[in-house]
């Protein structure tokens, strides 16, 4: 028994059976089946060592990734059987070391079996003692130089939870800094790609990962992004957006993925894969957002943020999220307010004076790379995009859209910019070229846009329509059918809307004979429509209808053949619809009833004749044949009055009006007969009838000639009726009718129907006048000065009636400037149509007034003793200048109004600078009054003559400036301008240092400018001015400063120091011409100079106006530094001065907002923010504190005026507006939370300075004098008013002022700078409503508010000691008498407070400003 025992207590105290690897991969292998227990072996603490070993000596076998991981294996699976054994703990912690270094030391292969063991470990993981985590984490950390391979990452799989255990370990002291420790380790190694891709996915599973780390490791990322492979990249982007997903710096991320594809990264394997990345990471992004909506919100915000990160993938990134509902419309708002602020700054920055070159040419560099973004954008679309497509639909047509608003309608429309509609319509070209599923939606939008969005809104979108018929007109058959929709809703369109429309359709309407038949049936039906505007727009289609058939078949029918869009069989089919006798023939009828409709209507269609004939000359007979029936009506080849004028006009409504614009048919038809070939009348003649689908015979070949032949016989005998002595009859019965008889009426309407013959003639006689020599060049001059003589007749009896009667011509309309003709000329006008007379008539009729000139003043000089005689032809001759001057200037007003593609523009309007060199020389002459080429002095001219002269040159002058504004964009500019120089160099003989130094300038059309100027206008302006001729200076100045803009720095600088010359030396009585050199100084002045010359004229002001205690006598009558500011100019300047302070202050508003902006970058991106860009930014922000302090000084000279009530009230508006930028510039100064406080800049303390001691503390006085100065005069009818106009800008200035001192508080204490030592102390600011009875008392009682404002210093300061130690002191009311400097005056009572403010607002501005340099 006792043996038995003995045997059993060492059976248990023996040592366990040693187990092989083999026998433990066997044990791990049957434990499935047998349910064994775990082997002694392995619980023994002895054994792990030997068990160990045979890890490492499986590594020399064979194949050791199968053998050791079969190893490693089995062992896991036992330990799993009893995780928490401590025993069997110590071996999984010591089995994981191991491991870790034959992974890291590159023993056994990587490969699915490592992997599966890494993953066994990551399950039992949390079974290891925690203290023994830190040495597994050591281990893999230090393998990370090494990984090179995808599956050399596999372990890493195991740090973050590694990290994660280490939370609770007491023997780390502080597990915080442990884990960024690692991190920091990690981040300090190299990196290799695999790595890198690994790390991302990862990092967002490391514990306690602060932001700043986390913006290293971004960093870090994006500086080793070149070195991953493109396909990596999608998966890369992917788990950064899953990083942000889960809160770890949203913004930093966000802007490491733009900043990933910002500039392409300059990958080598071709921009077409790298598109297809980009598309995919699109798709995950725009999938993130949808899992994540504050991602989405953090890409618009940096956006919105920042400008420079806007680039084609931002733009995509914005169009992709578009397509999520909650998300579109921020989207489209934040691309479409990038854009138009894009534009808006360019356009702002080129034309401001003070900004830095380098900082205009950066707007312009901008503006330029967001069109080119944003259509790369668009071009890539096509690459894994198609999710994007309906938001670049969306935005192109939001694009055109905004065109609508005039703001910015001519945005950016010149220069190399494409503009806001160009780009609109760009976007959508490209989508309808590429995606052809996208074609239907575009033509369907654009249906719906036109027929629901407002007119000035649809033309942009009809004008989309126009480039896809041009470019694409075989696709666009197609969509036949939605344009025929459109065309059923033409009678319900606006006249310019329809017209318009038809106009863009006419290119696909050669195509399509079928859509061709529908525009017709639709205009047959507008030409019924009761709408005169509806029958305007109808007129014209037809026109154009017949035109684009005529251009197609002058151009061989089919001008577009190679477009890149062919046409299939069954469009092929359908272009071929050409009818016999063409569309002139068939539509005949309805041009035929467009002879029964008014006047507007009549007019449209001989000018659309006219316009077929240019198009194609052939018509040309075919036209005359139309018309000549017609015509017939009102003429009468037997009569002694050939044209029945009377039957032109006729009773409407008891209103007379023109229904016959015979003016009109006439000039249609003598410009069809200019334009017929004289030199092959035949063939001509043959052309026209040919195009009616008539056959040759020697019938209708006698007959083609009949109308070319009645039409010109008519025209001579009228010319010869209208020099006949019997039209003085009609002229008579207009002058002796009654004013008030129908038959006045009519006979006014008739003069007025000879008067627009006669400019019809006049053209024929200037055109005739341009090949006559001798004797026939005399009598087309006679002809010309009698024609003349008879119009400026009908002109004056015209005028005389305008008001005593109502004459209109078809419908009424507003009178028209004041000249004889303005009723049939401003009509014209208005409806866009061309003159009657052309440029080169004018040239014609120009040089014969002038020789007409010369020979009168030739008569004069040799000392005519026909007095009688002299006086007829000085008095013809200045009939002859008004004429042809007026006739100038309704000519070039016209120009701007007549469309650029209207063919009438080229024929009437020519080449429009050959009028240039001999307006000039009549300007010379009406100058001097003598002859071009004499050197005799000029003879003075008394009383009505030189009256009219003055006149006459006011009125070239004007000629003069409408023709330069008309041609100042166009070539022409440069060549008009050299003309005029070439006559002025002998008028103005000798040359300046400027006109050297301007002669050797390089580039032509800068030099042709300067010279101009310098040559031409100078000398001009001083000679006028010298001779009061103050109605031409005017036009003078403003000619000066429309070329002075468009100057360099230096030309303009030098073009305003002569205009301050002038300031200096002349004494200008005349309001305003004293305003307009003002203007022209300052304006061309470069800054800071034109603000110091606003000082300088503000000082001399002062002296002028005198403050509120001067007396007049000792006001200063003319100032000796500025002889122009005197007493009969000083308010005009006055308001100048302050008119452009004000457009400074605009200025100084758009720096503060775009400061402002850049701020807020610079505080939420400071890492994307290079240097080169502060510099820049630095710069641009001491420019705008020396701006701002320069308004200030200005301002300050203005305070301490005596100014009226409206300059008052616009002085108090302006330095409102100061103080709220100055007020926003301080509180850019101040540092955000958690970033440095920097002291303020030299110059900035240099404005709080001068803004405290200068403008503050008069400004106070100056607000109490106005106030002061109501008072006395409330009994003035319309005083009250005044007054609380100005009583509510009041409150507004000084809260702005507390406002901008509260800011400067807050920097003094951050800033250590006392900001506030010159601001103004103890001034209590409190207002009360005074109503008109207590004004009344105060008026009655000027001895008691003396003995007020006597005690007012010591009820002022009692208030100000009392107000701290009593909580209501500021319901405690002072009057203004009382000290207060400020207070709210109203008719109202103290109950009806509606301009007072509310009780808030005044406890704030009651509270007293006081601080001393130990307070701050």
């Amino acid at each position: 028994m006792a043996g038995t025992t003995a045997t059993a207590t060492a059976t248990a105290n023996s040592p366990p059976p040693i187990l092989t690897d083999e026998d433990i991969v066997r044990l791990a292998q049957n434990q499935t089946q047998t349910c064994a227990p775990i082997p002694p072996y392995l619980l023994s603490p002895q054994s792990h060592p030997t068990i160990l070993s045979y890890l490492n000596s499986r590594c020399s076998s064979p194949s050791p990734s199968i053998s050791v991981n079969e190893y490693t294996l089995s062992l896991l699976s036992l330990i799993s059987l009893s995780p928490h054994n401590p025993s069997l703990s110590s071996l999984l912690s010591s089995l994981l070391v191991s491991y870790t270094q034959v992974f890291t030391s590159f023993k056994i292969p990587r490969d699915s079996n490592s992997l599966k063991t890494l993953q066994r470990f990551g399950t039992l993981l949390d079974h290891i003692p925690k203290s023994d985590v830190a040495p597994i984490i050591d281990s893999i950390v230090s393998y990370l130089p090494q990984i090179v391979d995808t599956d050399d990452t596999q372990i890493l799989d195991l740090l973050p939870r590694c990290l994660d255990l280490t939370r609770n370990v007491e023997e780390i002291e502080c597990v915080g800094d442990y884990a960024n420790s690692v991190f920091d380790r990690m981040l300090d190694c190299n990196w290799s790609k695999n790595l890198l891709i690994k790390m991302v996915s990862l990092v967002r599973e490391f514990p306690i990962v602060d932001k700043e780390k986390m913006r290293i490791f971004l960093e870090k990322v994006l500086s080793a992004v070149d070195r991953v492979d493109l396909q990596d990249l999608p998966s890369l982007v992917y788990q950064l957006l899953l990083l942000a997903s889960r809160g770890f710096n949203k913004r930093e991320v966000i802007e490491a993925v733009v900043m990933l594809f910002r500039s392409g990264i300059g990958w080598s394997k071709g921009r077409s894969i790298t598109r297809q990345i980009e598309g995919t990471v699109l798709l995950h992004m725009n999938f993130a957002v949808k899992q994540d909506p504050s991602l989405g919100q953090e890409i618009m915000g940096l956006v919105r943020s920042d400008p420079r990160a806007f680039n084609h993938f931002t733009v995509s990134i914005l169009l992709s999220i578009a397509s999520v509902r909650r998300f579109n419309e921020n989207s489209m708002g934040i691309l479409k307010t990038v854009l138009l602020n894009a534009y808006h700054d360019y356009n702002f920055a080129k034309d401001c004076k003070w900004l830095p070159d380098d900082l205009k040419e950066d707007y312009k560099r901008n503006i330029k790379v967001i069109e080119k973004e944003v259509l790369s954008a668009v071009n890539e679309s096509n690459n894994g995009r198609e999710h994007i497509l309906p938001s670049i639909l969306q935005f192109g047509f939001l694009l055109l859209e905004s065109v609508e608003e005039r703001k910015w309608k001519d945005l950016c429309n010149s220069g190399p910019m494409m503009g806001i509609e160009q780009l609109g319509i760009e976007m959508l070209k490209s989508l309808f070229e590429v995606h052809y599923m996208n074609r239907n939606e575009i033509i369907e939008q654009c249906k719906f846009r036109i027929l629901s969005l407002k007119p000035e809104q649809s033309i942009s979108i009809i004008r989309l329509l126009g480039y896809l018929t041009q470019n694409y007109p075989y696709p666009m058959l197609e969509h036949v059918s939605h344009l025929k929709e459109l065309l059923d809703y033409f009678t319900y369109e606006p006249g310019k809307i329809a017209t318009f429309f038809i106009t863009a359709l006419l290119p696909l309407i050669k195509y399509s004979g079928n859509l061709q038949d529908y525009a017709i049936l639709a205009l047959r039906k507008a030409m019924f429509h009761r709408d005169a505007t509806v029958r305007l727009a109808a007129t014209n289609a037809i026109i154009d209808l017949i035109s684009v058939e005529k251009q197609s078949n002058r151009d061989n029918l089919f001008p577009l053949q190679e477009s890149s869009s062919q046409a299939s069989c069954s469009q092929q089919a359908e272009i071929d619809h050409g009818k016999a006798g063409g569309l002139f023939q068939e539509l005949s009828g309805l041009l035929q009833r467009c002879l029964y409709q008014q006047a507007e209507v009549r007019e449209v269609m001989y000018c659309g004749l006219l316009k077929l004939v240019l198009t194609d000359p052939s018509t040309g007979g075919a036209v005359l044949d139309f018309l000549l029936p017609h015509f017939l009506q009102f003429y009468n080849k037997d009569a002694d009055a050939q044209l029945g004028i009377s039957c032109c006009v006729k009773s409407e409504n008891g209103r007379v009006v023109i229904e016959e614009p015979l003016y009109c048919l006439l000039s249609c038809v003598s410009w069809i007969l200019f334009l017929q070939p004289s030199s092959k009348p035949d063939q001509t003649l043959h052309s026209s009838w040919a195009c009616l689908g008539f056959s040759l015979s020697q019938d209708n070949e006698a007959e083609r000639n009949v109308a070319a032949e009645s039409f010109g016989s008519a025209f001579l005998k009228i010319r010869k009726f209208l020099r006949n002595p019997k039209l003085d009859g009609i002229i008579h019965q207009t002058q002796n009718a009654s004013s008030a008889s129908p038959e006045e009426k009519k006979s006014k309407c008739c003069a007025l129907v000879l008067s627009g013959i006669i400019e019809v003639i006049l053209n024929s006689v200037a055109n005739e006048l341009e090949k006559a020599v001798d004797e026939e060049k005399e009598n087309l001059e006679k002809e010309f000065t009698e024609l003349v003589d008879v119009y400026e007749t009908l002109g004056k009896d015209l005028c005389a009636s305008r008001l005593n009667n109502g004459i209109r011509r078809g419908n009424p309309r507003p009178a028209g400037p004041d000249v004889p003709d303005s009723d049939l000329r401003q009509k014209r006008l208005s409806q866009g149509l061309v003159p009657f007379l052309a440029t080169s008539s004018i040239y014609q009729l120009l040089q014969a007034t002038m020789e007409l000139y010369n020979t009168d003043l030739s008569k004069k000089s040799e000392g005519s003793q026909k007095q009688s005689q002299s006086s007829a032809t000085s008095k013809c001759c200045s009939r002859i200048i008004s004429f042809v001057l007026n006739v100038f200037l309704s000519h070039m007003k016209s120009f701007a109004v007549v469309g650029k593609e209207d063919p009438l523009k080229t024929l009437v309007y020519g080449d429009i600078k050959m009028l240039g060199p001999p307006l000039f020389k009549l300007i010379i002459l009406l100058k001097t009054g003598k002859h071009i080429s004499t050197n005799q002095k000029k003879r003075e001219v008394k009383g009505k003559k030189k009256e009219d002269r003055r006149e006459h040159l006011h009125l070239a002058l004007m000629c003069l400036k409408e023709l330069l504004v008309a041609t100042l964009r166009s070539p022409d500019f440069t060549g008009l301008l050299d003309g005029i120089v070439l006559i002025s160099a002998s008028e103005y003989a000798g040359l300046d240092d400027a006109c050297e130094a301007a002669s050797r300038i390089d580039e032509q059309h800068l030099r042709s400018r300067v010279l101009f100027i310098f040559k031409t206008l100078k000398p001009l302006l001083s000679e006028l001015l010298a001779v009061s001729s103050f109605n031409e200076v005017e036009i003078i100045c403003d000619i000066i400063l429309m070329i002075g803009n468009q100057l360099p720095c230096k030309w303009r600088d030098s073009i305003g120091a002569w205009a301050v010359y002038v300031c200096k030396s002349n004494e200008i009585a005349n309001y305003k011409v004293a305003r307009n050199v003002v203007t022209l100084a300052i304006s061309l002045s470069l800054p800071p100079n034109d603000l110091i010359l606003a000082k300088d004229m503000a000082a001399e002001l002062f002296k002028a106006i005198g403050s509120h205690d001067d007396e007049p006598d000792d006001l200063m009558q003319v100032s000796e530094s500025y002889p122009l500011i005197n007493c009969s100019t000083k308010e005009t300047i006055s308001s100048s001065l302050q008119q452009i302070i004000g457009t400074v202050i605009n200025d100084i508003d758009w720096a503060v907002k775009k400061l402002k902006a850049n701020s807020l970058f610079i505080h939420k991106s400071p890492h994307l923010y290079d240097n080169g860009k502060q510099e820049l930014q630095l710069a641009f922000e001491e420019n705008l504190y020396s701006r701002a302090e320069a308004v200030v000084k200005v301002l300050a000279s203005f305070v301490w005026m005596n100014l009226d009530d409206s300059q008052a009230e616009h002085l108090l508006r302006l330095s409102e507006r100061v103080y709220k930028h100055l007020a926003a510039l301080t509180k850019l100064r101040i540092a955000p939370r958690g970033w440095k406080q920097l002291t303020p800049s030299l110059k900035f303390q240099q404005l709080v300075e001068l803004t405290c001691k200068e403008l503050t503390v008069p400004l106070y006085d100056f607000v109490e004098n106005v106030q002061k100065k109501q008072r006395k005069n409330t009994k003035t009818k319309g005083i009250l008013n005044k007054i609380k106009r100005e009583n509510r800008c009041i409150p507004d200035l000084v809260f702005h002022i507390e406002d901008y001192e509260k800011y400067l508080i807050q920097l003094s204490k951050l800033s250590k700078v006392n900001l506030l030592k010159h601001a103004k102390r103890s001034t209590a600011r409190d207002f009360r409503i005074l109503d008109n009875d207590v004004i009344v008392e105060e008026d009655d009682a000027p001895n008691h508010r003396a003995d007020n404002n006597s005690s007012a210093p010591a009820e002022n300061e009692s208030f100000t000691d009392s107000e701290d130690s009593q909580g209501n002191g500021s319901e405690k009311i002072l009057s203004p008498e009382t000290g207060s400097p400020l207070a709210i005056e109203d008719s109202g009572t103290a109950d009806q407070d509606e301009d007072g403010l509310p009780t808030a607002k005044k406890v704030k501005r009651s509270r007293i400003v006081q601080d001393s340099d130990d307070d701050v």
